[in-house]
């Protein structure tokens, strides 16, 4: 027997195999990102009041978490391989249309649409991610890593835009979503055989640890999405920093 006969096949190295999961899920999670980083710009350019502000957020939050749980259920009984690619893509035009419209209930409508978009892709797209994995966990800290990467620099990249450009700028972002759902729905379709052959794994429930687990991420995103909500108008309207500082704090 030859030696290329008796060696096993080299997998793919983890990032080989996560890197467009990663790249979507960077992409996905950017829109949640720009929301905090254009809320000043809707209080300076489109007279939105500071409750008005955290209608915004709000909508995009709610949008982004009640679905999920719908969401999640539908997944697990369907393969439904264009849901992360449409949810991408909502995400990204719901978010890029909130700068271009008149009235108020337009943009809280805008942006809610954009959080389900998010809440679309995650349940799907976590699932399809861990077939990747092949339950490797380096692999699935690629893809975690993607969405904490995408809402850092969300303000990074969308501030100059913003300042430069107003809040309309907001518009300049649709493409990004467009164009990463279009590459993601071709990849689901080319692998759609494989992973509707793909074994289901099982586990335990542990519904006590799962509460828990729940009541601590409840509480963290509750702090942590309203301090970026509106530590960049504190900048501006109380430190009397520029937008375009309110939105390096934001970042950092």
């Amino acid at each position: 027997m030859s030696t290329s006969e008796t060696l096993a096949p080299v997998a793919a190295s983890p990032w080989r195999r996560m890197r467009l999961w990663a790249t979507a899920h960077a992409v996905d999670d950017f829109y949640q990102g720009i929301v905090p980083a254009a809320v000043p710009y809707f209080v300076l350019q489109r007279d939105v009041g500071y409750v008005g502000a955290s209608g915004l957020a709000l909508a995009a939050t709610l949008g982004s978490a009640l679905p999920q749980i719908a969401v999640g259920l539908l997944a697990d009984r369907r393969r439904l391989p264009w849901m992360s690619p449409l949810g991408l893509a909502l995400a990204g035009i719901g978010a890029g249309v909130a700068g271009l419209v008149p009235s108020y209930p337009l943009m809280f409508l805008s942006l809610l649409v954009s959080g389900l978009g998010v809440a679309m892709f995650h349940p799907p797209a976590g699932r399809d991610a861990r077939i990747a994995a092949g339950g490797s966990a380096t692999a699935m800290s690629y893809f975690a890593a993607g969405g904490s990467v995408g809402f850092f620099v969300a303000p990074a990249l969308a501030t100059p835009a913003l300042d430069a450009f107003g809040v309309g700028a907001t518009a300049l972002f649709i493409p990004p979503a467009v164009l990463m759902a279009f590459v993601l729905l071709r990849h689901q379709r080319r692998t759609l055989p494989h992973a509707a052959t793909a074994a289901v794994r099982t586990g335990v429930d542990r519904p006590r640890l799962f509460a828990t687990l729940t009541a601590v991420e409840v509480v963290r995103s509750t702090v942590a999405f309203g301090v970026n909500t509106f530590i960049a108008l504190y900048w501006i309207r109380d430190l009397g920093a520029t937008p375009a500082l309110g939105g390096t704090a934001l970042t950092l």
